[in-house]
């Protein structure tokens, strides 16, 4: 006896995307995985960590006392709870961030951008810079950036 597949059928009352939206969201993917990979591809001949890491660094170093907490860390990051933890350790073996207590909840954590870190967040943001520009900024004019923007805050 031979199993039938199921038939997908689209749900009642359901928008259905148009063949133009659904080539724009694939390109859409591409090109921000392009755009990712290349700087990544540039830290990396830099001899510098991945982008992941200036993400962390920045966002700490964005507050007034350099440290967050976790779960507020973890609301900013785009990264599922466990591999933020995991890249955590591995930044605080490198000296970059430390963990702190925090006073009133035991389950709780600060973390802490050290000067280590501080450091490392200024050595790679020129080379992000240069990539934003050269890949980004450098092809679209002040006009299409506007546009993108207002497209993405759309889209947000």
């Amino acid at each position: 006896m031979q199993m039938q597949r199921p038939v997908y059928t689209e749900p009642v009352g359901e928008a259905k995307p148009s063949e133009v939206a659904i080539r724009a969201w694939a390109r859409f993917v591409r090109v921000e995985q392009s755009l990712l990979g290349a700087v990544e591809e540039d830290l990396k001949a830099a001899a510098l960590p991945p982008l992941v890491w200036y993400d962390v660094l920045l966002e700490l170093v964005r507050e007034p006392d350099g440290r967050l907490r976790h779960r507020d860390l973890h609301h900013r990051m785009l990264l599922a709870k466990y591999n933020l933890s995991r890249l955590l350790d591995r930044m605080e073996a490198s000296r970059l961030i430390d963990r702190q207590p925090v006073d009133d909840d035991a389950r709780g954590e600060y973390v802490r951008v050290t000067t280590q870190g501080r450091d490392l967040q200024k050595r790679m943001w020129p080379v992000y810079r240069r990539a934003i520009a050269r890949r980004f900024s450098g092809r679209l004019s002040g006009d299409e950036v506007d546009q993108l923007l207002r497209i993405l805050g759309k889209l947000a």
